[in-house]
């Protein structure tokens, strides 16, 4: 066991490109993001490489003079893997495993991996495999390439092509049989949700590692695994809150990420689910992060992309802790700054208020700071659907008002 755990910190290199529609300051954003990525997946990142390019060269991605500096590094300095930062084409990954003579990984590659070593349950594991094996399945090409043309001529035509077809048959097979699998279990959780009743729904939701296990923790009196990682818990935890004698049922969903890869957001579908069929959606930001507002972004087009952009939500600003001033321009603000730290009056004069129509609020869930007016808001968003959905308790029996009240 410890010898895994030493190896597991494997040396790596990571690529990216500066294109016409990718700057460099954008670029060091996704190359920070992606080291944080290969720590997570157990990777130690010793160099970045970039290059300015119109666009990915198509056999191997950086240009000639690019892949030579990166083939010298790697072979001083005994790396084992490469990372590229965008998904590279089954064409591009096979020329760079053979012209580097070692791993090539691309940032889908890498972000598959993650998860596959997160997944804890059954259904987990068996979305990951899904995603996975639609991801190799038009690389199995690439891979035996090199077959096809050693073992071509008279009387040899054909076995590099059977070895092909013999892998995408097993794979089409592999995927059709985990579809299947799914959509068992998909039944069995539709079942499960109808039968939590017409209680209201609240859904977590936010970029990776914002902090919604530790709020979900600290709401719900549950124990949902937290951890400075990305991607720490993958399987959707549902717990029954109550706030003022006001029952509602909360869920903490996957983390979302930039560029997250179309084969998880299929595979994951069900553990969407839960976003989708949420009535009031927390939409949980790292104030910390220097690139919060990407993130925010990143989120809201997840949301628009599975049709879950249009609910209630309350943007909850986390890690107001550990908030550093130098992150960001004088601006952002609109205040003299004279500490790393702002009074919630203070965080309230900023342009993050407005955001929501005013329904932002400011935390930290690990401090447990400004958690009365978070509950308020969650009360009040949570009692405005139930009203709508129970007219009768509040209408016919006013004492449901003063009970809950009472409770405050």
């Amino acid at each position: 066991m410890l010898e895994q755990e030493e190896i597991i910190y494997e040396k790596t290199v990571i690529v990216g490109l500066i294109t016409q529609q990718q700057s460099e300051d954008k670029l060091q954003e996704y190359l920070d993001e992606l080291e944080f990525l290969t720590y997570t997946a157990g990777g130690e990142v010793v160099k970045r490489f970039t290059q300015k390019l119109e666009k990915p060269n198509p056999k191997t991605f950086v240009g000639t003079g690019k892949l030579e500096q990166i083939e010298l590094f790697i072979k001083e300095n005994d790396v084992s893997t490469v990372i590229f930062d965008d998904e590279l084409s089954p064409a591009q990954q096979n020329n760079l495993s053979k012209m580097l003579d070692c791993k090539v990984l691309d940032r889908t590659n890498l972000i598959l991996d993650i998860f596959a070593q997160r997944a804890q349950t059954s259904y987990a594991r068996t979305q990951v495999e899904l995603a996975q094996f639609e991801y190799l399945l038009p690389r199995l090409t690439g891979m035996w390439t090199h077959l096809e043309r050693q073992r071509g001529g008279i009387g040899m035509r054909g076995p590099g092509e059977t070895e092909i077809e013999t892998d995408r048959r097993i794979v089409r097979d592999r995927i059709a049989l985990l579809k299947d699998k799914l959509k068992k279990i998909d039944r069995q959780m539709a079942v499960q949700r109808s039968n939590r009743g017409a209680m209201v729904r609240a859904a977590l939701v936010g970029y990776t590692n914002v902090g919604k296990s530790t709020l979900m923790n600290m709401m719900g009196k549950s124990e949902v695994f937290v951890e400075n990682k990305l991607f720490a818990t993958l399987d959707t935890t549902v717990r029954k809150v109550v706030i003022k004698n006001l029952p509602f049922l909360l869920a903490d969903t996957v983390g979302f990420i930039r560029k997250l890869p179309t084969q998880l957001v299929e595979s994951f579908k069900s553990t969407l689910d839960e976003v989708r069929e949420a009535d009031l959606l927390l939409h949980v930001v790292d104030i910390s992060h220097p690139d919060f507002e990407d993130h925010i972004e990143a989120v809201n087009q997840i949301l628009k992309e599975i049709e879950s952009d249009d609910k209630p939500t309350l943007m909850i600003f986390n890690k107001i802790d550990t908030y550093s001033p130098e992150h960001y321009d004088e601006e952002d603000l609109m205040q003299e700054r004279t500490s790393k730290h702002y009074s919630i009056g203070e965080w309230k004069k900023t342009w993050m208020n407005k955001v929501g129509e005013n329904n932002a609020i400011f935390i930290s869930a690990v401090e447990k700071e400004n958690i009365e007016e978070f509950r308020a808001k969650v009360y009040e968003a949570v009692r405005e659907i139930h009203i709508t959905r129970f007219p009768y308790n509040h209408f016919l029996y006013p004492e449901y008002d003063q009970n809950m009240n009472d409770e405050s």
